[in-house]
Protein backbone atom coordinates (compact mmCIF):
# COMPACT_ATOMS: atom_id res chain seq x y z
CA UNK A 1 0.00 0.00 0.00
CA UNK A 2 1.69 3.21 -1.18
CA UNK A 3 -0.17 5.34 1.35
CA UNK A 4 0.53 3.04 4.31
CA UNK A 5 2.77 5.63 6.01
CA UNK A 6 -0.03 8.22 5.78
CA UNK A 7 -2.52 5.65 7.07
CA UNK A 8 -0.37 4.80 10.11
CA UNK A 9 0.18 8.47 10.80
CA UNK A 10 -3.56 9.09 10.77
CA UNK A 11 -4.11 6.26 13.26
CA UNK A 12 -1.47 7.74 15.57
CA UNK A 13 -3.07 11.21 15.28
CA UNK A 14 -6.53 9.86 16.13
CA UNK A 15 -5.23 7.86 19.09
CA UNK A 16 -3.51 10.87 20.57
CA UNK A 17 -6.56 13.08 20.52
CA UNK A 18 -9.18 10.44 21.31
CA UNK A 19 -7.41 9.57 24.55
CA UNK A 20 -6.78 13.15 25.60
CA UNK A 21 -10.31 13.52 26.85
CA UNK A 22 -10.02 10.56 29.27
CA UNK A 23 -6.47 11.30 30.42
CA UNK A 24 -5.95 12.10 34.07
CA UNK A 25 -2.23 12.82 33.84
CA UNK A 26 -0.43 14.36 30.91
CA UNK A 27 3.25 14.97 30.53
CA UNK A 28 6.40 14.80 28.46
CA UNK A 29 9.30 12.56 29.43
CA UNK A 30 12.77 13.35 28.10
CA UNK A 31 15.68 11.11 28.99
CA UNK A 32 18.84 9.37 27.87
CA UNK A 33 20.65 6.21 28.90
CA UNK A 34 24.41 5.82 28.47
CA UNK A 35 25.16 2.10 28.25
CA UNK A 36 28.42 0.20 27.89
CA UNK A 37 26.68 -2.04 25.32
CA UNK A 38 23.29 -2.30 23.64
CA UNK A 39 22.23 -5.87 24.36
CA UNK A 40 18.61 -6.60 23.41
CA UNK A 41 17.00 -9.95 24.12
CA UNK A 42 20.35 -11.68 24.36
CA UNK A 43 22.03 -10.16 21.29
CA UNK A 44 24.71 -7.45 21.20
CA UNK A 45 23.97 -4.69 18.68
CA UNK A 46 26.89 -2.48 17.70
CA UNK A 47 29.72 -3.95 19.80
CA UNK A 48 30.37 -0.52 21.38
CA UNK A 49 28.99 1.84 24.03
CA UNK A 50 25.51 3.08 23.15
CA UNK A 51 23.62 6.36 23.58
CA UNK A 52 19.88 5.71 24.03
CA UNK A 53 17.55 8.74 24.04
CA UNK A 54 13.82 8.71 24.86
CA UNK A 55 10.98 11.12 24.03
CA UNK A 56 7.58 10.15 25.44
CA UNK A 57 4.18 11.82 25.70
CA UNK A 58 1.85 10.52 28.40
CA UNK A 59 -1.93 10.82 28.35
CA UNK A 60 -3.10 8.97 31.41
CA UNK A 61 -3.05 5.29 30.53
CA UNK A 62 -1.69 5.96 27.04
CA UNK A 63 1.97 6.58 26.26
CA UNK A 64 3.27 7.49 22.81
CA UNK A 65 6.99 7.81 22.29
CA UNK A 66 10.22 7.41 20.39
CA UNK A 67 13.32 5.54 21.56
CA UNK A 68 16.69 5.21 19.92
CA UNK A 69 20.06 3.51 20.23
CA UNK A 70 23.22 4.87 18.62
CA UNK A 71 26.59 3.19 19.07
CA UNK A 72 29.69 5.31 19.57
CA UNK A 73 31.94 3.22 17.32
CA UNK A 74 32.41 6.02 14.77
CA UNK A 75 33.69 8.35 17.47
CA UNK A 76 36.02 5.61 18.72
CA UNK A 77 37.41 4.96 15.21
CA UNK A 78 35.94 1.46 14.95
CA UNK A 79 34.97 -0.01 11.58
CA UNK A 80 31.81 1.45 10.02
CA UNK A 81 30.22 -2.01 10.05
CA UNK A 82 30.17 -1.81 13.85
CA UNK A 83 28.13 1.39 13.81
CA UNK A 84 24.53 0.62 14.73
CA UNK A 85 21.51 2.92 14.79
CA UNK A 86 17.94 2.22 15.84
CA UNK A 87 14.96 4.56 16.00
CA UNK A 88 11.68 3.13 17.26
CA UNK A 89 8.16 4.53 17.63
CA UNK A 90 5.77 2.96 20.10
CA UNK A 91 2.26 3.19 21.52
CA UNK A 92 1.59 1.65 24.92
CA UNK A 93 -1.77 1.39 26.66
CA UNK A 94 -2.22 0.30 30.28
CA UNK A 95 -5.35 -1.85 30.26
CA UNK A 96 -5.20 -2.15 34.04
CA UNK A 97 -2.42 -1.34 36.52
CA UNK A 98 -0.57 -4.61 35.88
CA UNK A 99 -1.46 -5.29 32.24
CA UNK A 100 -0.44 -3.36 29.13
CA UNK A 101 -0.36 -3.74 25.35
CA UNK A 102 2.29 -2.21 23.10
CA UNK A 103 2.72 -1.66 19.38
CA UNK A 104 6.32 -0.93 18.39
CA UNK A 105 7.72 0.14 15.02
CA UNK A 106 11.40 -0.85 14.88
CA UNK A 107 13.60 0.83 12.29
CA UNK A 108 17.36 0.72 11.77
CA UNK A 109 18.73 3.79 9.94
CA UNK A 110 22.02 3.45 8.11
CA UNK A 111 23.69 6.59 6.81
CA UNK A 112 25.79 4.68 4.27
CA UNK A 113 22.90 2.67 2.80
CA UNK A 114 21.60 4.12 -0.46
CA UNK A 115 18.14 2.55 -0.13
CA UNK A 116 17.60 3.70 3.47
CA UNK A 117 13.97 4.86 3.18
CA UNK A 118 11.98 5.41 6.38
CA UNK A 119 8.83 6.14 4.37
CA UNK A 120 8.81 2.81 2.52
CA UNK A 121 6.14 0.56 4.10
CA UNK A 122 5.82 -1.90 1.20
CA UNK A 123 5.60 -5.34 2.82
CA UNK A 124 8.28 -6.84 0.57
CA UNK A 125 10.73 -3.93 0.74
CA UNK A 126 10.29 -2.10 4.04
CA UNK A 127 12.96 -2.00 6.73
CA UNK A 128 10.29 -1.43 9.39
CA UNK A 129 9.26 -4.18 11.79
CA UNK A 130 5.90 -3.84 13.55
CA UNK A 131 5.69 -5.83 16.79
CA UNK A 132 2.70 -6.33 19.04
CA UNK A 133 3.27 -7.21 22.69
CA UNK A 134 1.18 -7.85 25.78
CA UNK A 135 2.81 -7.59 29.20
CA UNK A 136 1.77 -8.52 32.71
CA UNK A 137 3.93 -6.22 34.83
CA UNK A 138 3.47 -7.90 38.21
CA UNK A 139 2.11 -6.53 41.48
CA UNK A 140 3.31 -6.24 45.07
CA UNK A 141 1.70 -9.59 45.84
CA UNK A 142 2.72 -11.18 42.53
CA UNK A 143 6.34 -10.13 41.81
CA UNK A 144 6.43 -11.96 38.47
CA UNK A 145 6.14 -10.41 35.01
CA UNK A 146 5.37 -12.02 31.66
CA UNK A 147 5.70 -10.57 28.16
CA UNK A 148 4.73 -12.11 24.84
CA UNK A 149 5.81 -10.21 21.70
CA UNK A 150 5.31 -11.15 18.05
CA UNK A 151 6.37 -9.49 14.79
CA UNK A 152 3.19 -8.63 12.89
CA UNK A 153 4.47 -6.94 9.74
CA UNK A 154 7.61 -5.96 7.93
CA UNK A 155 11.22 -7.11 7.73
CA UNK A 156 10.99 -10.47 9.46
CA UNK A 157 12.18 -13.70 7.83
CA UNK A 158 10.03 -14.79 4.86
CA UNK A 159 9.53 -17.80 2.65
CA UNK A 160 9.63 -17.91 -1.15
CA UNK A 161 5.96 -16.89 -1.30
CA UNK A 162 6.60 -13.79 0.82
CA UNK A 163 4.83 -15.14 3.92
CA UNK A 164 6.20 -13.57 7.10
CA UNK A 165 7.74 -15.84 9.74
CA UNK A 166 6.30 -13.91 12.75
CA UNK A 167 9.29 -14.23 15.09
CA UNK A 168 8.01 -14.45 18.68
CA UNK A 169 9.72 -13.71 21.98
CA UNK A 170 8.46 -14.67 25.46
CA UNK A 171 10.05 -13.41 28.68
CA UNK A 172 9.38 -14.28 32.31
CA UNK A 173 10.70 -11.99 35.04
CA UNK A 174 10.92 -11.90 38.82
CA UNK A 175 11.55 -8.72 40.82
CA UNK A 176 12.87 -8.32 44.36
CA UNK A 177 14.83 -5.92 46.52
CA UNK A 178 17.96 -6.77 48.47
CA UNK A 179 19.48 -4.20 50.86
CA UNK A 180 18.12 -1.24 48.89
CA UNK A 181 19.00 -2.58 45.45
CA UNK A 182 16.25 -3.61 43.01
CA UNK A 183 16.92 -6.97 41.36
CA UNK A 184 15.15 -8.07 38.17
CA UNK A 185 15.73 -11.69 37.14
CA UNK A 186 14.69 -12.69 33.62
CA UNK A 187 14.57 -15.61 31.23
CA UNK A 188 13.46 -15.16 27.64
CA UNK A 189 13.24 -17.31 24.56
CA UNK A 190 11.46 -18.10 21.34
CA UNK A 191 8.99 -20.89 20.59
CA UNK A 192 9.53 -20.58 16.83
CA UNK A 193 10.79 -23.46 14.75
CA UNK A 194 11.85 -22.42 11.27
CA UNK A 195 11.63 -24.74 8.30
CA UNK A 196 14.99 -23.71 6.86
CA UNK A 197 13.94 -25.02 3.45
CA UNK A 198 11.21 -22.35 3.36
CA UNK A 199 12.28 -19.60 5.77
CA UNK A 200 15.41 -17.80 6.77
CA UNK A 201 16.37 -18.07 10.43
CA UNK A 202 14.10 -15.97 12.63
CA UNK A 203 15.25 -13.05 14.75
CA UNK A 204 16.18 -15.10 17.79
CA UNK A 205 16.81 -18.70 16.70
CA UNK A 206 15.78 -21.19 14.02
CA UNK A 207 14.39 -23.51 16.71
CA UNK A 208 12.79 -23.16 20.18
CA UNK A 209 15.53 -21.89 22.49
CA UNK A 210 16.32 -19.75 25.53
CA UNK A 211 18.18 -16.70 24.23
CA UNK A 212 18.17 -14.26 27.16
CA UNK A 213 18.94 -15.23 30.76
CA UNK A 214 20.28 -13.06 33.58
CA UNK A 215 19.71 -10.40 36.20
CA UNK A 216 19.66 -6.60 36.34
CA UNK A 217 20.52 -4.67 39.50
CA UNK A 218 19.28 -1.06 39.84
CA UNK A 219 19.85 1.65 42.41
CA UNK A 220 20.14 5.41 42.82
CA UNK A 221 23.68 6.80 42.87
CA UNK A 222 23.59 9.79 45.22
CA UNK A 223 25.55 12.77 43.87
CA UNK A 224 24.31 15.50 46.21
CA UNK A 225 21.61 15.74 48.86
CA UNK A 226 19.10 16.74 46.18
CA UNK A 227 20.42 14.95 43.09
CA UNK A 228 20.95 11.28 42.29
CA UNK A 229 21.51 9.25 39.11
CA UNK A 230 19.81 5.90 38.42
CA UNK A 231 22.41 3.28 37.54
CA UNK A 232 22.09 -0.36 36.53
CA UNK A 233 24.28 -3.37 35.89
CA UNK A 234 23.06 -6.39 33.92
CA UNK A 235 24.61 -9.85 33.74
CA UNK A 236 23.20 -11.39 30.56
CA UNK A 237 23.76 -14.78 28.98
CA UNK A 238 22.47 -16.22 25.73
CA UNK A 239 22.41 -20.03 26.15
CA UNK A 240 21.55 -20.55 22.50
CA UNK A 241 24.51 -18.50 21.23
CA UNK A 242 26.70 -19.49 24.21
CA UNK A 243 27.51 -15.83 24.81
CA UNK A 244 27.73 -13.63 27.91
CA UNK A 245 27.59 -9.87 28.57
CA UNK A 246 28.01 -7.49 31.49
CA UNK A 247 26.32 -4.16 30.77
CA UNK A 248 26.49 -0.99 32.88
CA UNK A 249 24.23 2.02 32.29
CA UNK A 250 23.49 5.54 33.61
CA UNK A 251 20.07 7.16 33.19
CA UNK A 252 19.43 10.91 32.98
Amino acid sequence: MKNRATFLGAILFCLLFSFQGMAQDKGVNLGVDLASRYVWRGTDYGRAPSIQPTLEFSFGKLQVGAWGAFTTSQFLNFDDEDFFQETDLYINFDIIDALSVTLTDYFFPNDVRANNNWYNFDKDETGHILEGAITFNGTEKIPFSLMVATNLYGADARNADGDIFHSTYIELGYSSNWKGTDLDFFVGGTPNKADTDKYETGFYSDSPNVVNLGVTAKKELKVTDSFSIPVSASFITNPNAENVFLVFAFSF
